[in-house]
């Protein structure tokens, strides 16, 4: 599909606006790691409330992104379009709870949740195979972000960030 009748897609609705991640999805370089970049001004917003609210938050990005993946993934008539990046958002945001509001820790948390989706160890390539629609779309950068934090916690419990 080419650039305007994406553009179309991403500011046609809420639906695609969100899935889109505000436009960041459109780019033409990494739109992955763009989206991901709009997910750190919206983490160091979440930082200071307690754990519940952000978990909370991230649940309620996730079942809205399930809504808005499916719904624009249908629209445009591919699975995962690389320009779906509400996942990413909402990968990193649960990711950046176990990382320290620092600059260390949310470059660390970065590189980590990227290098998770990116490579995709298993089992998240198994769910990015397996799992189709919007839950698809958003399950396996959950799970990204799981191996993400898991990894955080060890280097902070290490003394290493």
């Amino acid at each position: 599909m080419r650039a305007k009748e994406l553009s179309k897609v991403a500011f046609g609705s809420p639906a695609g606006f969100f899935a889109f991640g505000f436009g960041a999805g459109l780019s033409p370089w990494a739109p992955g790691t763009m989206g991901t970049l709009v997910a750190v001004p919206i983490a160091l917003v979440l930082a200071p409330l307690p754990l519940l609210s952000q978990l909370f938050v991230v649940a309620v990005f996730f079942l809205t992104g399930v809504y808005f993946c499916g719904q624009v993934s249908r629209r445009l008539g591919v699975d995962d379009h690389g320009g779906i990046v509400w996942d990413e958002i909402t990968g990193f945001l649960l990711c950046a709870i176990a990382a320290p509001v620092t600059f260390t820790g949310y470059v660390a948390v970065f590189v980590l949740f990227r290098a998770f989706d990116i490579l995709k160890p298993w089992p998240i390539s198994l769910a990015d195979k397996k799992l189709k629609g919007g839950f698809g779309i958003m399950f396996d950068d959950i799970l990204a972000a799981v191996y993400t934090a898991a990894v955080m916690l060890l280097l902070l419990r290490l003394g290493l960030i």
